[in-house]
């Protein structure tokens, strides 16, 4: 028999929020074994320590189970002492992250990412990988859990089903094996009460998974997604590089997240945000903005888990792995996934660009665009982007959104200077043809390399100014070319996101951002140079009156829009002192962004509608 390692997880104390894993480790020809968990998933960059939440280790021999010495070296990694003997190593994970990226149990599931709960084993990391999951019998309250993956089932007669539901057996244990540590770390498990739905696209399977017993519309939800899926495996073409795929999605009161896997993607979403049965079928923006994270997660199926960086095909899990490539591959995917809406007509072409206006509305508030570039941004991933501050709107850029809006314009100057011959759509089929289908990843200039070599077209002025530069993208004059207009709008209100409003519009602006507080507002954020940030006024303060009036949200705004002189006092609450403050009244500046279709047919033809 061939040599490989053996896990075994066990929901052993749900009301603990903890798992039990037992290792099984064949017999070697090393006296010592390096044991560590990662310290980052995947997808999503920041280092995040895993290791942390394993609340016991220990270790045995096989066959005696004599105790063998194992020896923590850092926050990550232990020693494990064999002398060359199979051995056993048992561990208990505390899982209580309510996320997509770690691991989480309550009384209806439990969630794990194979970076929160398999040790790596130095030296059978490319060896075969199997698993035993298993819930107590003696628990009643796991009676009816089941247990969900993407994992291939460890049976000979098996294909690589989306999901493996109870067996047949008493000890309720589902197998699974995967060829090497990476592949089996890429495969997140849900053991509890879920409901399913099955479809099939271009002869692709997929199951929507939801945590719980729900009253969702499943099949309206299926109806929509399978455009979207289809669009997505039509522009990569056949042979597609998955036979399955599963949505796991974790409700929840509050929250929003996404995370791809190679076969899967988990999802992290509001239950009440989604269409329930019976209700009209309008679609709201939430349920859009799930459909949209449908998109975006099932696109990194090639673009991130196959097209990836040259440094992200043999990630070191342990430590930051930088790369100034995520404006590509988060950046390119932000485009796809709302734009694929519109094509494939589950959304308007108006909402289409009410939904881009917001994102060109984001930027344009964020004074970090014109000090940080995408690709900079990128880079910093791992502390600028992903541990945020109050100044980060005043001092970056994010790789998402300006990257979105990047490829947007990519796609229509391609066309522009192709006489409508080439399109973005053309070099994400270029780029999964010379580095997906191997994995063998990307350089950094892979972009203007591909579109100078196959089209002999330069973008490199393009991508200079608005990637590696802190340009933004000339909308002004590239949206006429798809037929439509793009112009900047003073905001409405404090809560206005951007796009198309008939709503009156604001006439001063206070510079900040503020939410409810028991009494006035509290200050979120002080964006630089405006009213706020010349009044001295600071994170936290709690504005409870201006003018001697007190306020709440929509009073501050009003008392602000018919200020008559060229200052008003507003009274604040800091650290406990009572504070007077002089805020200039300033004209609110344009910018939120909205577009108008001004050529119905070039939009139609833009984005291939019939």
């Amino acid at each position: 028999m061939s040599l490989s390692l053996h896990y075994a997880l066990c929901l052993s104390n749900w009301r603990a929020h903890e798992f039990s894993v037992s290792l099984s480790i064949p017999a070697h020809q090393s006296d010592t074994l390096r044991l560590s968990l990662p310290s980052w998933i995947p997808g999503s960059y920041m280092v995040r320590d895993f290791a942390k939440s394993i609340v016991s280790i220990s270790a045995c021999t096989d066959d005696n189970h004599q105790p063998l010495t194992i020896e923590q070296k850092d926050k990550q990694t232990w020693l494990l002492h064999t002398s060359g003997e199979a051995c056993v190593v048992t561990y208990t994970v505390y899982a209580n992250d309510l996320s997509i990226r770690s691991a989480f149990i309550n009384h209806e599931y439990a969630f794990i990412n194979g970076t929160s709960a398999f040790l790596q084993v130095s030296s059978f990391e490319q060896l075969p990988h199997s698993l035993a999951v298993s819930v107590p019998q003696d628990d009643a309250h796991l009676s009816e859990w089941q247990s969900y993956t993407s994992m291939p089932i460890a049976r000979e007669d098996s294909q690589n089903k989306p999901i493996q539901k109870k067996e047949a057996s008493e000890n309720r244990t589902w197998h699974y094996r995967c060829d090497n540590y990476d592949d089996f770390i890429d495969h997140p498990l849900f053991i509890g009460i879920a409901d399913t739905h099955a479809f099939e696209v271009n002869g692709v399977s997929f199951t929507l998974l939801f945590s719980g017993n729900n009253n969702i519309d499943y099949a309206r939800i299926t109806d929509d997604l399978t455009p979207i899926c289809k669009h997505h495996l039509d522009l990569f073409g056949a042979p597609h590089p998955i036979d399955s795929y599963l949505f796991m999605t974790l409700l929840a009161d509050n929250g929003f997240g996404g995370l791809e896997h190679k076969h899967s993607t988990a999802l992290l979403y509001p239950r009440y945000d989604l269409p329930l049965i019976g209700e009209s079928d309008i679609k709201t923006d939430s349920y859009i903005t799930f459909l949209s994270l449908c998109s975006h997660e099932f696109f990194h199926t090639w673009h991130v888990k196959r097209i990836k960086p040259e440094v992200m095909v043999y990630p070191d899990l342990s430590k930051e792995t930088y790369t100034n490539q995520l404006w590509i591959y988060e950046g390119f995917t932000s485009f796809y996934d709302d734009v694929t809406l519109a094509r494939s007509g589950v959304i308007a072409p108006q909402k289409y660009l009410d939904i881009v206006a917001q994102n060109v509305s984001r930027l344009l508030q964020n004074a970090g665009r014109m000090k940080q570039s995408a690709a900079e941004s990128s880079f910093n991933a791992w502390t600028k982007f992903y541990k945020q501050d109050a100044s980060a709107t005043n001092n970056i850029v994010s790789y998402y959104t300006k990257g979105g809006i990047v490829a947007l314009g990519l796609d229509i100057l391609l066309r522009q200077k192709s006489a409508g011959e080439v399109s973005l759509d053309n070099v994400m089929q270029l780029l999964w043809q010379h580095y997906g289908i191997a994995e063998s990843g990307t350089p950094d200039d892979v972009i203007q390399t591909l579109c100078k070599a196959h089209f002999n077209i330069d973008v490199s002025e393009y991508l200079n100014a608005v990637v590696y530069g802190t340009e933004d993208v000339a909308l002004e004059a590239l949206m006429p070319l798809i037929g439509a207009k793009y112009e900047t709008r003073a905001r409405t209100s404090m809560e206005d996101k951007g796009g198309l409003s008939t709503k009156p519009q604001v006439v001063n602006q206070l510079g900040a951002t503020v939410k409810p507080a028991s009494l006035g507002v509290t200050v979120a954020q002080v964006f630089e140079g405006l009213a706020a940030m010349q009044s001295g006024l600071l994170l936290n303060d709690v504005i409870i009156a201006m003018d001697g009036n007190v306020v709440n949200q929509a009073k501050l705004q009003r008392l602000l829009d018919s200020a008559i002189s060229d200052e008003v006092t507003l009274s604040v609450i800091r650290d406990g002192k009572l504070l007077s403050l002089a805020l200039p009244v300033i004209k609110a500046r344009k910018e939120m962004a909205f577009f108008t279709i001004t050529d119905e047919a070039k939009m139609k033809e833009w984005l291939d509608v019939n």
